[in-house]
């Protein structure tokens, strides 16, 4: 029996620039231990600028997000342009800043900003075909922006604003709103699961939490991932 095949998609390497590491590492920890296959995504394009992670400060350099991610990957990093719907069973986009830097720009203008096209042409094509898609963390704003006007109203979590978190839940929400999703408040153990569009939510570090609580919240998703690709 073939073994579900789950595609990562990466937006660089580091959470203030790129794709979060500790996410993205046990998001393919967690799908290993599920027996899944997975194929890390990456874009062949410069990514939005580079951040000293110490100090918080802009770099004066560029990166490419494709390397980048690769450094996660281990070198074995696909273009998105070569993957599509019938290559993967799932998607999981781990969080990071560089959903909302390089993905879409979400970070400079929320829900009024722009999505890269071959993020949105990978997004549209597996709601369309029925494919599950996890968005771990902020990556919510990168679903919501590909389905934005396309009349299909998705239910989603970016976190809670009943306990403590280093970003401002309830603007997201509005954003998230704005751009036609139906938001739900779900804690650092809990995920939102959109069973008719097959996708799922989990806040990670969009909440103060530990990184064994941000492993729990992602082998929930990959719970309920798991139940949804075998209905």
């Amino acid at each position: 029996m073939n073994k579900p095949k789950i595609g990562i998609l990466l937006s660089g390497c580091g959470v203030y620039d790129g794709a979060e590491i500790q996410e993205s590492v046990l998001s393919l920890l967690v799908a290993d231990n599920f027996g899944y296959d997975v194929v890390c995504i990456g874009i062949d394009d410069v990514q939005h600028h580079v951040v000293n992670h110490i100090t918080g400060e802009d770099q004066n350099e560029s990166r490419n997000m494709m390397v980048e991610a690769a450094r996660i990957a281990r070198g074995s990093i696909t273009n998105i342009k070569d993957v599509f719907p019938k290559d993967i069973d799932a998607l999981v986009i781990p969080g990071g800043f560089g959903n909302a830097k390089n993905l879409t720009d979400w970070a400079f203008n929320g829900s009024k900003g722009e999505i890269r096209d071959d993020v949105k042409l990978l997004l549209v094509n597996m709601v369309n075909v029925g494919k599950p898609i996890v968005a771990l963390c902020v990556s919510p704003v990168v679903v919501a922006k590909a389905l934005q006007d396309s009349g299909i109203q998705v239910s989603m979590t970016i976190g809670s604003d009943t306990e403590i978190s280093p970003y401002k839940i309830e603007q997201f929400n509005e954003g998230l709103m704005d751009s036609g999703v139906r938001t739900h408040s779900k804690t650092i153990r809990e995920v939102q699961v959109d069973p008719i569009h097959k996708i799922i939510s989990a806040p990670c570090y969009m909440m103060e939490a530990s990184i064994g609580e941000v492993y729990q919240n992602i082998k929930l998703a990959f719970t309920e991932l798991d139940k949804m690709m075998k209905d």
